[in-house]
C-alpha cells in the first residue's frame, strides 16, 4: 500500500484545491494554538473544508483540551476528522467519538523521548490514528506542531512495530528527506507544512518534489 500524504496549513481554498491536485489524501487546517504556523480563523477553516472533494479527509486541528470544546469547533468547520495536537484533560476519546458520529479521530503524540511510546501505545486504542510530530508541550509557550525539526526516528520506528493503528509521521520533512523517513520508520503517511513552503505560502514545486519522492519510497 502506498503511503498517505498529508499536506497541511492550509491558508486558502486555492492551496486546499492545489495539495488535493497533487494527490494529497488529507490536508490540514490550522485552528488557534499557542504557538506555530500556519493558523486560520474558524470561519476561513470552513470555508476551505466545504471545497475539499469526498475522498480526501479534511482536518481540523484543535489545541483545544476539553471534549465539549472540541465538538463545539467541529461543528462549526466541519471538517471530517480533528486532530488533537495536545492531550484531553475534560473528558475522553470515547465521549469525543459518541459526540461526533463519523469524524475520524487523529491524536498527536510529540516525540520528545522514549516515554512517546507508553503514551502511543496508551492512547491508539481509543483513536483512528495517532500522529507523531516534534512539538514540546511542556514549554512555556507549548510548541504543538509546525516546528519543523525532525524528531528520533528511532523511537517512530519503534511505535510504528509496536501499534495495529495507522501512524502518520511528521516534523521536518520535505522532499530531501521524505524517503529515509519512509524507509526507516514505516509509517501508514506522512505529514508537512513547512516542507513544502516557501515564505509563507505553498510551492508548487516544493509541492511536486515533496509527492515525487513518496511515490517514488
Amino acid at each position: 500500500m502506498s503511503t498517505r500524504t498529508k499536506i497541511c496549513c492550509m491558508m486558502s481554498p486555492d492551496e486546499a484545491r492545489l495539495a488535493v491536485e497533487y494527490g494529497a489524501d488529507a490536508v490540514g487546517l490550522v485552528s488557534e494554538m499557542p504557538s506555530g504556523a500556519g493558523v486560520i480563523g474558524d470561519d476561513l477553516a470552513a470555508e476551505i473544508a466545504f471545497g475539499v472533494p469526498p475522498g480526501v479527509m479534511s482536518v481540523l486541528l484543535t489545541s483545544r483540551q476539553d471534549v465539549g470544546g472540541i465538538v463545539a469547533q467541529q461543528r462549526v468547520v466541519a471538517c471530517n476528522a480533528v486532530q488533537l495536537v495536545d492531550e484531553l484533560r475534560e473528558g475522553s476519546h470515547a465521549e469525543l467519538r459518541a459526540a461526533l458520529p463519523g469524524i475520524s479521530i487523529l491524536q498527536v503524540i510529540h516525540v520528545t523521548g522514549p516515554e512517546a511510546i507508553d503514551q502511543a501505545q496508551a492512547v491508539a486504542p481509543a483513536v483512528d490514528a495517532v500522529l507523531l510530530d516534534s512539538g514540546d508541550p511542556s514549554l512555556a509557550v507549548k510548541e504543538l506542531g509546525g516546528t519543523g525539526r525532525v524528531h528520533n526516528w528511532e523511537i517512530s520506528r519503534q511505535i510504528v512495530a509496536s501499534l495495529g493503528t495507522p501512524v502518520f509521521l511528521a516534523g521536518g520533512l520535505h522532499a530531501g528527506n521524505v524517503g529515509e523517513a519512509i524507509a526507516r520508520v514505516r509509517p501508514y503517511g506522512v505529514d508537512l507544512c513547512n516542507g513544502v513552503r516557501t515564505a509563507g505560502e505553498l510551492d508548487e514545486a516544493k509541492l511536486r518534489a515533496f509527492m515525487a519522492a513518496v511515490a517514488a519510497a
